[in-house]
């Protein structure tokens, strides 16, 4: 596939009648439903649960996100959604994208873009990433540039 960055995180999508609204293509939040899917399988296969985030009082909070919907996806088309982190300042923020391609001839129909900051869940409050989100995040971020 023609990904954006390398080495994706990836999941198939597949829209089912339920996903599919009045103009007859997927409803953009079942979109949206699927990568924040694709984002917590990501941060789980990295070694990073909702547990986790509990158990350390942190989390990766979305500050800002965009979906640029390029094209129109119907009933039973085999999907397929990469995800990629980016962009940290290595302390309080980092960017989560996304990519959405069509299985049949590889084009992409989504592309998203988070703006993620760390906050202490129990006040709700900006904090800098403990360690352990540093070690596996950090690790696994690709560059833009490449």
């Amino acid at each position: 596939m023609a990904w954006d960055f390398p080495n994706p995180f990836t999941l198939p999508a597949l829209p089912q009648a339920k996903d599919i609204d009045g103009l007859n293509h997927t409803n953009n939040a079942v979109c949206v439903q699927w990568c924040e899917k694709t984002a917590w399988a990501h941060s789980e296969s990295l070694g990073l649960s909702l547990a986790d985030y509990q158990r350390l009082d942190r989390a990766m909070a979305i500050r800002h996100s965009e979906y640029d919907y390029l094209l129109p996806t119907t009933l039973g088309e085999e999907l397929t959604l990469g995800t990629w982190l980016l962009a940290s300042d290595g302390k309080l923020t980092m960017e989560r994208r996304f990519q959405l391609v069509r299985s049949a001839d590889q084009v992409t129909v989504l592309r998203g873009r988070w703006n993620l900051v760390c906050i202490e869940l129990s006040s709700g409050r900006a904090r800098r990433m403990p360690e352990e989100f540093c070690r596996v995040y950090l690790a696994a971020m690709v560059d833009p540039a490449s």
